[in-house]
């Protein structure tokens, strides 16, 4: 029965891979003429039509993007990096997001470097995928904590964590079972819309890691993402 249920995953994922691909086509030519045509136009109720055409295939664009990343992702390219500028990176990019909707992003890691292998663009885009979760299921007056424990640099450290706290409004059992599902519909408050915690479970799958999620009975949750510094799949030991 496994080997049916991943024979029928591989071919759901590699029709999504195709369908992607050859939508992505006639997406590219409509948002390319949609900023051709704006070059000339002066008439500002054509411009707004032109301009939200535009909009609407980068969003289709962007979505399609996701959907080809879960379905067959790139190869890792790895490569050694510190993991507390991942963690600077990611707040870097989310401060004016954080800060329209008065929402505390904070990050805290050891003093020491946290020395790991993998892939640091496609980890970036997996943490700032549950960071972005946690700012959409807070929407406003909120607080995100990004943490790397202080026990990640320890000599003999077999993996190391990256937890994502919020202030949200947690997440109940039946939507937690189905989080990392994409376009899972049956889910309140923003929580695993998109691709963006699917790509992250991908991400971090593929680099021989979990994620664990907790969710207080009076709000807020956790998502601890565990990457393993050594023995998984294309990696060496950290130096």
């Amino acid at each position: 029965m496994d080997r049916l249920e991943h024979a029928k995953l591989e071919a759901i994922k590699e029709l999504a891979y195709g369908a992607s691909h050859e939508i992505n086509n006639p997406l590219a030519n409509i948002a390319l003429r949609a900023q051709t045509l704006l070059r000339d136009e002066e008439h500002p109720d054509r411009r707004v039509a032109l301009e939200a055409i535009h909009q609407q295939a980068m969003r289709a664009h962007e979505m399609i993007s996701d959907l080809m990343l879960y379905a067959r992702p790139p190869r890792l390219e790895i490569e050694s990096f510190d993991l507390r500028e991942l963690l600077a990176a990611v707040a870097e990019n989310l401060a004016a997001e954080c800060g329209r909707r008065n929402i505390r992003l904070t990050t805290s890691a050891p003093a020491d470097p946290v020395n790991f292998r993998g892939d640091r663009q496609q980890l970036l885009v997996a943490v700032k995928a549950v960071v972005d979760n946690a700012v959409e299921a807070i929407g406003c007056d909120g607080a995100v904590e990004v943490t790397i424990p202080e026990d990640g640099t320890c000599p003999g450290q077999t993996s190391v964590s990256i937890t994502i706290l919020d202030s949200g409004p947690g997440i109940s059992a039946e939507v937690r079972e189905h989080l990392f599902e994409p376009f899972y519909s049956g889910r309140e408050a923003g929580r695993g819309l998109g691709f963006g915690l699917p790509k992250c479970w991908r991400i971090v799958t593929d680099h021989g890691g979990t994620i664990q999620v907790e969710s207080g009975t009076e709000g807020g949750a956790s998502f601890t993402i565990e990457l393993p510094i050594s023995g998984a799949p294309g990696y060496e030991p950290a130096s």
